[in-house]
């Protein structure tokens, strides 16, 4: 064991090292290709000139300044604040299944969103240009906490309570949402409604990437500051209170910083799905478990996994755009499926 966690620490400089690379080479080709494409000497050229000199105020600095750019940033930080809410959820949960959408979070984001693309934003006391991410952010944190309350009877909370909490609200927010769509009036707005349940990157605004990216780094770092209680917690429970964790409290805290997180970026990017349940695995594989080093693998990985799903989302069939939750789950839906069957722990899910 000892041996495997040695091996594990000296890959892990390594593994970053290739992971920052291969992330700087899936930002490069989100910048360049496109409907327009820019050929990538010029993306960095463009890129070191810096906004506002000659080679960014021309055709090509204009799409990449203020449409790709954006587009990329968000997507970096979505993908690794999804992979590391997923690791640790993973941890807290102990069930190798759970995923930052398994709480509802992307349920109520979307459901949020729709009532105010479909009927103002008055609707919900909303206003201006950022109703619809105050709505969707609004809507997580609620679905967040519902989930929380059912789950945590008598001071305490279950695995089994705190997944079925979270599948029976995905359920009635989503056919809230589904209601909604259908008492759309203008094909506008179901289009919009598509595009939000079904996540996507291409609203992204550099006024809207200060909060997403302040959620991340600040979660990061706390998470990776706890990163000696969430390994006791894989000892299990009793291992864990042994060694002096009030496991109680401390999923408590952990949970709330990770729905946070969760609900910030859910608001931002919509309902993307898979990428804090594929991520954090990948990740183990190669760095073990300890969460010192899995977090931020998990969260390079996640950056470099949504940065090229977003890729193939407008590039695939373009000019149309595919939702990115749809490229996601093209690739997590078999990963569930695989998971579902080796995993040995799957009928003591609701235990």
């Amino acid at each position: 064991m000892r041996l495997r966690a040695a091996r594990a620490s000296t890959r892990t400089p390594v593994v970053l090292a290739l992971l920052a690379a291969a992330l700087a080479a899936s930002a490069l080709a989100g910048l360049a290709l496109g409907p327009v494409r820019i050929p990538p000497g010029q993306v960095l050229d463009i890129v070191l000139a810096g906004p506002g000199t000659r080679a960014g105020t021309g055709a090509f600095g204009a799409i990449l300044w203020d449409v790709r750019m954006p587009r990329v940033l968000l997507g970096a930080v979505v993908g690794a604040g999804l992979a590391v809410a997923g690791a640790v959820l993973q941890a807290l949960v102990r069930n190798p299944l759970a995923d930052p959408f398994l709480l509802g979070a992307s349920s109520g984001a979307s459901t949020g969103a729709v009532l105010v693309i479909v009927f103002g934003a008055g609707f919900l006391g909303f206003a201006g240009g950022t109703a619809v991410p105050l709505a969707a952010f609004a809507g997580s944190m609620g679905a967040l906490v519902t989930v929380y309350a059912m789950a945590r009877r008598g001071g305490t909370m279950t695995t089994g309570r705190l997944i079925l909490a979270g599948v029976a609200v995905q359920y009635v927010l989503s056919a809230l949402t589904s209601l909604v769509l259908v008492l759309a009036a203008h094909p506008d707005q179901i289009r919009s409604v598509l595009f939000w349940t079904l996540g996507g990157l291409g609203g992204a605004r550099w006024s809207e990437l200060a909060l997403p990216t302040g959620a991340l780094l600040l979660g990061t770092g706390l998470l990776v500051a706890l990163a000696r209680p969430l390994d006791l917690l894989l000892a299990g429970e009793e291992g864990a209170q042994t060694l002096g964790l009030d496991t109680g409290r401390f999923r408590a805290a952990v949970f709330v910083l990770t729905s946070l997180v969760i609900g910030v970026l859910v608001a931002y990017s919509g309902a993307i799905g898979f990428v804090g349940l594929m991520v954090p695995h990948a990740a183990r594989m190669v760095v073990g478990a300890g969460h010192r080093a899995l977090l931020p693998v998990a969260a390079l990985g996640g950056a470099v996994f949504l940065t090229l799903a977003d890729l193939i989302a407008r590039t695939a069939a373009a000019p149309e755009e595919i939702p990115v939750g749809v490229v996601t789950a093209l690739v997590g839906g078999p990963f569930f499926l695989w998971m579902l069957r080796r995993s040995t722990r799957t009928e003591g899910v609701v235990g």
